[in-house]
């Protein structure tokens, strides 16, 4: 069984800045992030329907994923 997330894409990991996915059911969003080639630490915030989630939250189908690199500044 699989499921459908839309996922969006911020700075510079935007090159498809929404899109839907589809993963197969149990699927959680560290899988996600592996199937859309974006490593692990160019991850700084991801949320999941608007709250804020870590890696190992799983995903449910409709959900919609937010990944925001890390921001830096000086």
């Amino acid at each position: 069984m699989t499921i459908q997330v839309q996922v969006k894409l911020f700075l510079h990991l935007r090159k498809n800045r929404s899109q839907t996915v589809e993963l197969t059911d149990g699927s959680k969003a560290r899988d996600l992030v592996c199937l859309l080639g974006i490593r692990l630490e160019e991850v700084g915030i991801l949320s999941i329907n608007d709250r804020q989630a870590d890696l190992d939250q799983q995903l449910k189908s409709g959900d919609i994923i937010s990944i925001i690199p890390p921001i830096g500044g000086g």
